[in-house]
């Protein structure tokens, strides 16, 4: 009986380590509870090094050591599995190559409202040399406080925003800024059928006037709380349509990783025809979300994605600013145009 109760737990957690390293198989990656936990894969690879050592431990009991042999195999190949998941997705990514004819520099940052200072944002923009800055949970007022900080430092940029009225919170408004050397911009309302925005916090979509230029995505996603999976899920759904047409640049919090985004991609890309940038380039598994645990044991919900006619040449998660107030880090990436 014991032994039959030992194969059974054996498989169950075969099958449970299994559904945490590829969810995707299973098609249960953006369900509740395990969207959250494939979301921090540098915890998950901890968990299944601690049960290793748990059930090297259990072995020292004769009667458990198969029992236990057969647990800590299962974790040792789940959390390995896991590990190289991270590493393949980036885990570097500290430097941006010098700017060349045509290149743009992208920079996402949920601010957390009030938390982060707009002089901060503003001096990190110029330092990055951003030319497109998405700014998820940031007011109007705050992007032109950073529009005009960045004027004074000889860097230019013009502000557009989303608001949702009935969300009083910051986290109902979305600030993009851009670049006047992009040309004239105007926000509409969506390029998808049957919807207009996100469900419950806002995204940009700003279009270039004369139809010259990318148009430029800055998104935001519902955070995936039990309740909000499926308005999660949908705003997930409305970002991909977003990028349908040839020439998109998408940016900001998707509160998602790319294993959240299975089936979401078209023509080899992670949310329609748009690639991550930072799984491209090497920092595509640095976690920026909370800012307040490492780095490599953080979530990467926050991204910088465009389609074939840009190619992601670096990028860099800023984890010198985790003190700045915001619980999520900056994401920087450049593109250079495609050939």
């Amino acid at each position: 009986m014991l032994r039959l109760l030992g194969i059974l737990v054996t498989v169950l957690c075969a099958i449970g380590a299994a559904i945490l390293t590829w969810p995707q198989f299973f098609h249960v990656e953006r369900t509740w509870p395990i969207a959250q936990a494939v979301a921090f894969r540098g915890v998950v690879v901890l968990g299944f090094a601690a049960l290793v050592l748990l059930m090297l431990l259990v072995m020292l009991v004769r009667p458990l050591r198969a029992f236990a042999a057969s647990i800590a195999l299962i974790a040792l190949l789940a959390g390995a599995a896991n590990a190289a998941i991270v590493y393949t997705r980036g885990v570097s990514g500290d430097a941006l190559p010098a700017k060349a004819d045509g290149s743009l520099r992208v920079m996402t940052w949920n601010t957390a409202g009030a938390a982060t200072d707009p002089e901060t944002i503003a001096r990190t923009a110029v330092a990055m040399q951003a030319d497109i800055v998405t700014l998820p949970e940031t007011t109007i007022e705050t992007g032109e406080q950073v529009a005009v900080t960045m004027r004074k430092l000889g860097h230019r940029m013009w502000a557009y925003n989303k608001r949702y009225t009935a969300n009083e919170w910051d986290s109902g408004s979305t600030t993009v800024l851009i670049s006047p050397a992009l040309g004239d911009y105007a926000v509409v309302d969506s390029t998808s059928e049957g919807t207009t925005n996100t469900s419950t916090v806002p995204s940009v979509v700003a279009m270039p006037v004369d139809g010259t230029g990318p148009i430029i995505v800055a998104a935001h996603a519902v955070a995936p709380r039990q309740s909000y999976i499926a308005s999660w899920t949908s705003d997930l759904r409305w970002i991909a349509d977003q990028c349908a047409a040839d020439d998109v640049i998408l940016a900001g919090d998707f509160n998602a990783t790319l294993d959240h985004m299975s089936a979401l991609g078209v023509e080899g890309g992670n949310m329609g025809r748009c690639r991550d940038a930072a799984a491209q380039t090497g920092s595509g598994g640095i976690g920026t979300w909370p800012s307040g645990v490492p780095a490599l044991l953080g979530a990467p919900i926050d991204h910088v994605m465009a389609t074939d006619k840009w190619v992601p040449v670096g990028s860099v998660v800023l984890t010198s600013l985790d003190g700045s107030g915001s619980d999520h880090r900056p994401v920087v990436v450049q593109l250079d145009p495609a050939g």
